[in-house]
């Protein structure tokens, strides 16, 4: 593989370039050990290792661009290399991008923010049910997920299949690969991310415009930011495909046909460069200040920076209460992995694309080099205390535990390999954090009770036992995050 890097800016300060070299030098591990100097890795160690083929960057600060930097292929087979125009799938940052299209068209006075989504849409209805007996889902709502709509995300389709129409996908049937979008809890109760809700989303924008969706997309957000390589177009321009990216697999295997097709466009259809989504993301800091207008009024920008319900304002995830202001969004489609991290007041961020489906692993631990280096209050390793237990304490730890309400997949194994304990298997804290373990990883002790390792994420696990000291289950802890395991009995 081809691992050179590319500085796509020759005028880059000499302190620039130390930045860049300190942070691909320096990436870290989610937990360090108090009292230890922090592991650090290298960049294109941890691209083999994850089998990401090709990385794009960009980096903000001041509300413009600071650097970017390349890295790898963007074609293993030709040794085509990544370039700063080099197109990426953006994955889910469609979802906020396109909120930027539908909350200019509310502006206009096209759509409606408040009102029942049926009353806008004509050629299809969200089906009504008991949920939405005496609640309707709103604009707002889908924006934010708070909608009750189903439908997570979307697999796309291989090259030269059949694409399905809106309709089709927004009712389940073929060639749609995926469910119906309906109504599944009552509206605004409760947070449910939706990729369909976007879909809805599309509908209503191109029912209010007469526009195809590209198109309006080009026009509303796109070319008013300066986004010019970037698209909404599913399949892929002929015109563009040489300047795509192709995504690979976990193991670094090819997709065939070199990537998917997302026809479901506001959820998952954009392509585009980092240098552009910083463009996009520079342009919302501008416009909540006040001091830029290009595609929303400073009120509207801070509606879409407030938090509607838990962390999501419309079309962004936004920072937890008491943290600093943040907004961002990951994206994951087949083969490709990104990221928009954006302080709301400070003017910075970054945007990471990668082209590998282990890409979101390498790219959390970029993202706490860049923390480290410039100094972010996010992002930096969990500091762990480890502590000495007797030995023999470990051996009542040993079994297989089960979250068992995954469909039986998350399931975790502890055994003792020369006197310390190693964990094994998958767990998953809350809906979207979820790990799986190729290889067994040694539990280290920060107490008689909990543990940690310095490879999964950040998480510890806390082994509890009954009155008569057996140990019967272990919670695993992220954060604020909590979930139980039990403990086979054999």
């Amino acid at each position: 593989m081809l691992l050179q890097t590319q500085a796509q800016q020759p005028a880059a300060t000499t302190a620039t370039q130390a930045h860049i070299s300190r942070i691909q030098n320096g990436l870290l591990p989610s937990v360090v050990i108090k009292g230890h100097p922090a592991p650090v890795m290298k960049l294109a160690d941890r691209m083999r290792y994850y089998h990401v083929p090709g990385i794009s960057i960009a980096y903000f600060d001041h509300e413009r661009i600071e650097w970017t930097h390349v890295y790898g292929v963007a074609d293993i087979q030709r040794n085509r290399p990544v370039t700063t125009e080099t197109l990426f799938q953006a994955g889910s940052i469609s979802k906020p991008i396109a909120a930027l299209g539908a909350l200019k068209l509310v502006q206009r006075g096209k759509l409606k923010l408040d009102e029942n989504v049926n009353d806008e849409l004509t050629s299809w209805k969200l089906p009504d049910n008991e949920f939405t007996a005496n609640q309707k889902v709103t604009l707002r709502m889908l924006l934010s997920h708070s909608g009750g709509v189903s439908v997570h995300g979307f697999g796309g389709y291989e090259v030269n299949r059949p694409l399905p129409s809106v309709a089709q996908i927004l009712d389940g049937a073929k060639p749609a690969n995926s469910a119906p979008v309906r109504v599944a809890a009552v509206p605004g109760s409760v947070y449910s991310y939706s990729g369909g809700g976007m879909i809805v989303t599309q509908l209503m924008m191109m029912e209010a415009t007469g526009k195809s969706f590209p198109a309006l997309m080009n026009d509303l957000v796109l070319s008013p930011i300066g986004m010019s390589h970037s698209t909404y177009e599913q399949p892929l321009p002929p015109s563009l495909l040489s300047s795509a990216a192709h995504g690979y697999g976990p193991n670094g295997e090819p997709l065939p046909g070199g990537f998917h097709i997302y026809p479901e466009m506001a959820a998952a259809g954009l392509w585009a460069t980092p240098s552009d989504l910083a463009r996009a993301a520079i342009e919302v800091q501008q416009e909540y200040a006040g001091n830029s207008h290009k595609v929303l009024s400073q009120a509207l920008a801070e509606e879409m920076l407030t938090r509607q319900k838990d962390n999501w304002g419309l079309g962004f995830e936004v920072e937890k209460p008491g943290a600093t202001p943040r907004f961002d969004h990951f994206g994951v489609n087949t083969g490709f992995i990104s990221v928009l991290e954006a302080y709301r007041d400070r003017g910075q961020g970054i945007v990471i694309m990668t082209n590998g489906q282990q890409g979101e692993k390498l790219i959390t631990e970029i993202l706490r080099a860049v923390a480290h280096e410039y100094a972010w209050p996010d992002f930096q390793p969990a500091e762990h205390t480890l502590i000495k237990l007797d030995p023999t304490s470990f051996k009542d730890l040993e079994g297989t535990y089960d979250q068992a309400d995954r469909d039986g997949q998350d399931k975790f194994t502890v055994t003792i390999r020369d006197g310390r304990p190693y964990i094994s298997g998958t767990y998953s804290v809350g809906s979207t954090y979820h790990f799986g373990l190729s290889e067994p990883v040694e539990l280290l002790p920060e107490s008689e009770q909990q543990y940690f390792t310095l490879l999964t994420g950040g998480a510890s696990f806390r082994f509890e036992k009954t009155s008569d000291g057996i140990v019967n289950r272990c919670v695993v802890i992220s954060g604020t995050n909590q979930r139980e395991a039990k403990k086979w009995v054999r």
